[in-house]
């Protein structure tokens, strides 16, 4: 799916097994490209501020049909500890400065790192990547009820997912409560 091709676009956000093209990221004059998007934001017991900085590269130069590259730094502060960590993620992307703004590509990642946030949780606590149901549909009717199962735990207002499943798995006459049923 390129934009020369069917007309869609891509941001792809860099990850550490991408040695080769973050480094080149890494490497671009980012202390010359000027700020151009920032956000704070207080949640989940901790401050988050999100630069953003948005270069233009010539197409293919990082990654087929790239035309930006993007830098995010997230800086985030433990309310009760006060630690602060810092990390930089990379993104790049095939649309155009003319096709989205820096605000807009930060909308774009902050809602990959949410999708990422639950494969995660589909993964650690649900074991999703060592599942053996792997033909027909079983896969993507067991990912619905994976999801299901987070979405209902966390309509019960928990926000850890692992403790609530432990929670539920001892005491399954809670879990059909969840989905209004009796013994």
């Amino acid at each position: 799916m390129y934009a020369d091709t069917r007309g869609a676009h891509y941001i792809l956000v860099v990850k550490g097994n991408q040695k080769k093209l973050r480094r080149r990221l890494r490497r671009l004059p980012w202390h010359e490209v000027p700020l151009q998007h920032r956000t704070r934001e207080r949640a989940h017991g901790r401050g988050e501020i999100r630069r953003l900085k948005v270069c233009t590269v010539r197409p293919g130069l990082l990654f087929p049909h790239a035309v930006q590259a993007i830098e995010v730094k997230r800086r985030r502060t433990n309310r009760t500890t006060s630690k602060t960590t810092i990390k930089t993620i990379y993104a790049v992307t095939s649309l155009t400065p003319e096709q989205a703004t820096a605000s807009q590509l930060a909308e774009l990642i902050r809602g990959h790192w949410q999708v990422e946030a639950l494969h995660h949780v589909r993964d650690v606590t649900f074991a999703e990547d060592t599942s053996r149901v792997r033909t027909g549909t079983a896969p993507r009717a067991m990912a619905t009820f994976r999801n299901l199962a987070i979405g209902l735990i966390r309509q019960a207002g928990w926000t850890n997912i692992a403790a609530a499943t432990d929670h539920y798995r001892s005491r399954t006459d809670h879990a059909l409560q969840l989905l209004d049923l009796e013994t």
